[in-house]
């Protein structure tokens, strides 16, 4: 079986929790934020934040002047470590009203905002995300915020309604729950939902199984191909990588049509749906970052890794079954393009076969970078999926 880690976008490395602002517990509700100084009663411009709302993150927000403010990242939960995913509401606003916001305690300071990426933006009259232009956002090593990087924008309020700010593209829970609910109607006679298990707050673990209609007789010999996604909160990519891969496959395409009548995909398309729902970056609801877990994962702490890896267990204990391939969809915060991470082995005949299938990559996908790719027995992956 070939173990690979497929990235995109938005990986991490935890930084130091330390300041009393890495502290915070839960994320604003509805929070009106006056000028300095000021003491009458709210008005109009006097902007409300909000991230009480599925997959939302802003702990705190200081205004700075009238037209400048410092925003507050909250910390994954149970872990004041990893502080990136952010994701807001701003409303109450004034026509034609310019801000700058500034986003000061991120914990890492590598960052893709260094490359062009800007945060997103969209409004109710507008609701689908947009870039920030790359000319209205700044990414710097800030004197003001004892030199820790900053990333600033710059933002104007062109008319009075709702606008919401998001690291990257946001995919939620519910998102995942309405696409799969969608398919389901459908009754595709390749397409099976299953419930795997269920999380610590009690949401679905869905497993979801695309092959032709006989593949799924028990007793027949099986060729599988695994795939999870999204057991890093924050790496939203992963989730958008995994949605095109099921269109693909339930899609009417012959090559799809192909695959599904030599192959069984078995797919989990979120493994960490409460941090997903969170708001986490990296973690789940109990601060644990599940990608270090596989190796013992715990039913009581670890429950949908252990569900998964009990199922992957018994697939490759199944004599009907050879399994493949094991994929796990990630994203990464410092490098562009799409690339995979594999184990290095001392088997020359295995290292050369699972180096096929990133070389056929390289040829036929434009944005796949073969020099990303990575094979290595790095300790600190302990734990990982690949591992």
């Amino acid at each position: 079986m070939a173990e690979k880690k497929i990235e995109s976008d938005n990986e991490t490395e935890a930084g130091d929790a330390a300041e009393n602002e890495e502290s915070m517990i839960g994320n604003i509700c509805n929070l009106q934020v006056l000028p300095p100084g000021y003491y009458g009663s709210p008005e109009q411009g006097h902007l409300v934040f909000n991230a009480s709302f599925e997959s939302g993150n802003l702990g705190r927000v200081d205004a700075i002047s009238e037209h400048e403010f410092d925003l507050f990242i909250r910390p994954d939960t149970c872990n004041v470590r990893y502080r990136v995913w952010l994701y807001f509401s701003v409303s109450n606003t004034r026509v034609n009203q310019r801000v700058i916001f500034n986003v000061v305690n991120f914990s890492k300071t590598k960052s893709l905002f260094r490359e062009g990426m800007t945060p997103m933006v969209k409004s109710t009259s507008r609701p689908k995300w947009q870039k920030l232009p790359v000319k209205q956002c700044y990414y710097y090593r800030s004197p003001e915020h004892q030199k820790n990087y900053v990333l600033s924008f710059a933002f104007v309020f062109d008319i009075e309604e709702v606008y919401e700010f998001s690291y990257c593209y946001p995919y939620t829970y519910t998102d995942l729950q309405d696409y799969l609910d969608v398919i389901e109607e459908q009754d595709l006679p390749f397409f099976k939902r299953e419930l795997l298990g269920v999380t610590v707050q009690q949401r679905r673990l869905d497993l979801l199984t695309i092959t032709r209609p006989s593949n799924f007789d028990d007793d027949v010999m099986k060729r599988v191909v695994f795939i999870s996604a999204r057991v890093h909160p924050g790496e939203t990519p992963a989730s958008y990588m995994c949605q095109g891969l099921i269109d693909f496959l339930i899609s009417h395409n012959e090559l799809a049509d192909v695959l599904r009548k030599y192959l069984v995909f078995k797919i989990v398309p979120m493994l960490n749906p409460d941090g997903v729902y969170l708001g986490n970056y990296r973690c789940s609801l109990m601060g644990y970052d599940l990608n270090r877990y596989w190796s013992d994962p715990s039913a009581w702490a670890h429950p949908a890794l252990y569900t998964t890896k009990q199922y992957l267990t018994a697939l490759g204990q199944n004599e009907n079954v050879q399994l493949d391939f094991f994929i796990d969809l990630h994203a990464h915060s410092t490098l562009l393009n799409a690339f995979m991470f594999g184990n290095a082995f001392d088997d020359s005949g295995r290292m050369e076969k699972q180096s096929v299938f990133p070389r056929l990559m390289s040829v036929n996908v434009e944005d796949f970078s073969l020099s990303n790719t990575n094979f290595n027995n790095d300790e600190l992956k302990s734990g990982t999926g690949r591992r």
